[in-house]
């Protein structure tokens, strides 16, 4: 039989080796690069997250990074495995942060996989209401060359990587990328623990969708699971739960607002964001999104709500 008291002592002895394990791996990420597993690594393309697996058959991307990280990139992957060329990247999302050096490795025939969404996106021209002006399509070596519209799986040497649609959360073609033996997790623009998190409203993104789609990340996780976003640290599934329920929490404020009519500035001045578990760069432009993707979203606003 096993006392009490050496449960309780081998309880903190494992929350104490997971917190360290954490504090190393946040140091690690902000020299730089961090690894997560033997063969799974975080590197840092131009301040955007790019999640690494080298394996027998090359390295498998998930997103290529942020505008002129293109050397940076290179000579990071070298690193970690010299001369292994990208078989596979995964785009979570349309965002040039995020997609910049698509070209880079579709020119060499990097098979590129993104939800059908964002191919369209990155592939016409569209209106970026935000800046009053056409963003041009990308070229076409960056564009997906396969696209999906649930979900996915492909299997290289040992690890096992599912992907899947995350509805509506920060553009309309938000995705994840699981790497299922590793216990990795990469979440895109779907959380943001450094940034203020964003809507894509005028493609559909809203608050609502936020929530839900971090419900589905949760339900993924474990308590060992580490999560990457776009940008910042490896977060814990503690961590992710707790911007979640701020989320959360903030729609349900702003569910109120809306209602009643409130522009940001109304919003601001009523404290809407106070009391939260952050900081806010730009809280206006914040709400402005968010309220314009509720107004897109108006049928979830309540009941007598058309």
């Amino acid at each position: 039989m096993v006392s009490r008291r050496q449960l309780l002592r081998d309880s903190a002895a494992g929350a104490l080796a997971l917190w360290a394990s954490s504090r190393v791996l946040k140091a690690q990420q902000a020299a730089g690069n961090a690894r997560l597993t033997d063969n799974l690594s975080v590197v840092d393309a131009g301040g955007a997250n790019v999640v690494a697996f080298s394996g027998a058959e090359g390295l498998v991307l998930v997103d290529s990074g942020a505008p002129k990280s293109g050397d940076k990139l290179m000579a990071a992957l070298n690193g970690l495995s010299a001369g292994a060329k990208v078989k596979t990247l995964f785009n979570t999302h349309y965002h040039i942060d995020q997609t910049s050096n698509n070209e880079l490795f579709g020119a060499a025939r990097a098979k590129i996989i993104a939800h059908d969404r964002t191919r369209q996106w990155m592939s016409t021209d569209y209106w970026v209401p935000a800046e009053d002006r056409f963003e041009k399509a990308r070229p076409k070596a960056a564009w997906p060359t396969e696209t999906f519209l649930t979900t996915g799986s492909l299997k290289t040497g040992s690890e096992q990587i599912d992907y899947g649609y995350l509805t509506m959360a920060h553009t309309s073609g938000d995705i994840y990328v699981f790497f299922k033996n590793a216990n990795v997790l990469a979440a895109g623009d779907v959380v943001s623990p450094v940034r203020d998190p964003a809507f894509d409203w005028f493609t559909g993104a809203w608050i609502g969708g936020r929530v839900d789609s971090m419900d589905v990340l949760l339900k993924l996780a474990n308590e060992q699971t580490k999560i990457v976003p776009a940008y910042g640290p490896v977060m814990s599934k503690a961590e992710f739960k707790a911007e979640r329920d701020m989320m959360e929490e903030l729609r349900d404020r702003l569910f109120t607002h809306v209602r009643e009519g409130d522009g940001p500035k109304d919003m601001l001045e009523d404290g809407v964001l106070k009391g939260l578990p952050r900081t806010w760069k730009d809280p206006e432009k914040f709400l402005y999104d968010a309220a314009k993707g509720l107004w897109g979203h108006n049928d979830k606003l309540g009941p007598n709500v058309v």
